[in-house]
């Protein structure tokens, strides 16, 4: 599909690598809906870049299919899900004071995995009504791993797990939307200037970019955007996970 015909709700879209995406989309005139669980934010953001934001927690099965129900009535039309919205859930299995809490590990794979299984799922459904385009394509998903998926380090048990199942989920709904011309594809984005980085030591912060190969520094949202981009306009791109990373691979430690 081309750019200025997307119609798209984007999770975590009030901040990092989602705001980024909504602000490439509405650029080349395509129509956004923000979902975040961070209402001061979302509200901020939309009424910023004059767009509407849904207050939606991706945990919540039914919250996610009524705002993205909201959003394809409030737009005329849904055929672009982005899913953004994720946590770090940063923590060693047998930590220094005890193991892991298993709800820390629950929480950490209900939002970014069983999260983006729900927008995925509410989007196809909506998308499968869609009237057929080229190729008699109907929709795009587009979710959000990570290198981690592929390298987790210490501490990112529940993290890499969580993205490794984004990964692992991407090639069968494919599969199984063919049908209906909805395609899947996933970004795992490695080491990213996101403002889960902004507050880190400038030590910490340079030692991190002179782990990329090359360019040596941080990736930048808008290079997320970008690919987001690449990704609706080429329709033959299906199925698979795009790593965006430098060349990195993660150390254990």
């Amino acid at each position: 599909m081309q750019l200025n015909e997307v119609k798209a709700v984007i999770t975590g879209g009030a901040s990092g690598l989602g705001l980024a995406a909504a602000e490439r989309l509405l650029a080349a005139g395509a129509s956004v809906t923000l979902l975040d669980v961070n209402q001061a934010a979302g509200d901020e953001q939309a009424a910023r870049l004059g767009v509407s934001y849904v207050h939606a927690d991706v945990t919540n099965e039914d919250a996610i299919a009524a705002a993205l129900l909201h959003a394809q009535t409030n737009m005329g039309g849904l055929n672009l899900a982005i899913n953004c919205a994720g946590v770090l859930g940063a923590g060693r299995v047998l930590g220094r004071d005890a193991p892991m809490p298993l709800k820390n590990f629950a929480q950490t794979v209900m939002i970014n995995l069983i999260g983006s299984f729900n927008v995925g799922k509410a989007a196809a459904n909506l998308m499968a009504g869609n009237a057929p385009g080229l190729d008699n394509e109907r929709g795009l998903i587009v979710n959000t791993a990570s290198i981690a998926a592929y390298e987790g380090q210490i501490g990112q048990a529940a993290y890499a797990a969580s993205k490794g199942g984004v990964v692992g989920m991407t090639l069968p709904m494919a599969r199984e939307f063919a049908r209906i011309g909805v395609r899947v594809m996933t970004i795992a984005p490695g080491v990213f200037h996101t403002p889960m980085v902004d507050g880190m030591p400038p030590a910490v912060y340079d030692s991190l970019c002179a782990q990329v190969p090359f360019p040596s520094r941080l990736g930048s949202a808008a290079e997320f955007a970008d690919a987001v981009c690449f990704i609706v306009t080429n329709r033959y791109m299906n199925g698979g996970t795009i790593r965006i990373d430098g060349a990195i691979r993660l150390q254990p430690k």
